[in-house]
């Protein structure tokens, strides 16, 4: 962990402070780019071949079969049924409220205008192995979009199978095609389609870099598919202040880090006592982690970063600046500063709301943008599984108002058919 007081640095270090980890993606996209013409080409064929190569599975039939997902899901436990469906009511409660109606608006007499929202008909979900929590997160939406066709692709774990867990969230969610398709591989079978697996027209979902460039790849092309955000490690960044508990503090930036080794972990703080007490709080929280979450987090805490600054103020400028995925305000009145918050994927207001939250369970998607690009992308939504189309309709007289402003702009940009479209029906052009 680095601390750095920023009132006594220089905009240039600013600016190389807040820059995330450099992944050489030149390297990764030429190893992905061969996997994804072979899939398009040959289908299944390619598919099977890729999953023997990098997860060492044969398979046959990569789709769950409905016996053999009602036979998996019989064998979850109670406990976790409940989990399930408190998530999952909590995130469509917060999702059905995004579907608003737009009014149609009369810009001048006889000129209506007016927008209308369509589903995008096929959606594809990479879900990585294990994150039941991404598959609610991503199919309450789209079914409350409405998306007519839903797939799902997920690797298998180590027993060669996909964990119950997640074909119960998968049919909570309201998911009915699930296949057992991991890596690049997946993106491709979405982007393109297979002889099994149906083309989509949008992938959303995490993954590794490899999935990532995959995605990135098949956005650019024509024949692919679009995707939901650019994305990279996850991120969090606390703001605490002198009254912030130290234990709190510590256990949210451990949560980040355990996501895996490049999970970008923050504090930024006016108070240098509170950043001393989390740094001591972390290592004594470290050491009730299991193993593998003790060492994934210690690697990620290399490259934590303790922010000191003169003021909360200044701590929300940095944040701003940082755009994390994850916005934690662990200060007295968080309300206060809500306002001043213009770059962030999710905000945690007060001691009470961590990051877990909306991982989990709150309601809101935790699908967000990472590496900065919350400064020009929202998080998932139901906004993100619809098209919104543009209806107007014009009678005579609101054409005649309007005709010379388009003869007008359509000599200035030298278009002579725009204006006669215009003027076959209209006197009102000289």
């Amino acid at each position: 962990m680095k601390m750095v007081f920023i009132d006594k640095i220089s905009g240039e270090q600013m600016k190389k402070l807040v820059q995330r980890p450099a992944i050489k993606m030149d390297r990764v996209f030429a190893l992905v780019k061969p996997i994804l013409a072979d899939v398009k080409k040959n289908g299944d064929v390619a598919v099977r071949k890729y999953s023997r190569k990098f997860d060492s599975v044969e398979i046959k039939n990569p789709l769950v079969s409905v016996a053999e997902m009602e036979k998996a899901i019989k064998g979850v436990g109670v406990e976790v049924r409940q989990a399930l469906k408190i998530a999952a009511g909590n995130i469509e409660k917060f999702h059905r409220e995004q579907l608003k109606k737009e009014k149609a608006v009369e810009t001048m007499t006889g000129i209506k205008c007016w927008r209308e929202t369509r589903d995008i008909e096929r959606v594809g979900f990479y879900i990585p192995r294990g994150l039941v929590s991404t598959v609610l997160m991503l199919g309450v939406p789209a079914k409350i979009a409405g998306c007519q066709e839903i797939v799902m692709c997920t690797p298998l774990d180590k027993t060669g199978q996909i964990a119950p867990e997640m074909l119960l969230a998968a049919k909570i969610a309201g998911i009915k095609k699930v296949f057992k398709i991991g890596g690049a591989q997946a993106i491709a079978a979405m982007a393109y389609g297979t002889q099994t697996v149906p083309k989509v027209n949008k992938i959303f979902g995490p993954g590794n870099q490899f999935v990532m460039a995959a995605k990135m790849l098949v956005s650019i092309d024509p024949e692919g598919a679009a995707i939901d955000l650019p994305a990279g490690p996850s991120e969090v960044l606390v703001i605490g202040d002198s009254a912030a508990n130290p234990a709190f503090v510590a256990a949210d930036l451990l949560s980040q880090a355990e996501h895996g080794p490049d999970s970008q972990v923050i504090l930024a703080t006016n108070s240098q006592k509170l950043a001393q007490a989390t740094a001591k709080e972390i290592k004594r929280q470290m050491t009730g982690l299991p193993e593998r979450a003790r060492k994934t987090a210690a690697l990620a805490l290399r490259n934590a970063l303790f922010i000191i600054t003169g003021s909360l103020d200044r701590a929300v400028d940095f944040a701003n600046l940082y755009a994390p995925e994850h916005l934690i305000l662990n200060i007295k009145n968080p309300e206060r500063y809500v306002a001043k918050i213009k770059n962030a994927g999710s905000v945690f207001l007060g001691p009470y709301s961590p990051e877990s939250a909306g991982d989990y369970a709150s309601g809101t998607n935790h699908i967000l943008p990472t590496s900065g690009w919350a400064k020009s992308y929202g998080g998932v939504s139901v906004d993100s599984f619809v098209k919104k189309i543009s209806f107007q309709k014009l009678n005579k007289q609101g054409l005649d108002k309007i005709a010379k402003a388009i003869a007008v702009l359509a000599d200035i940009e030298q278009m002579p058919a725009h204006k006669n479209a215009v003027k076959v029906r209209t006197t009102k052009l000289c």
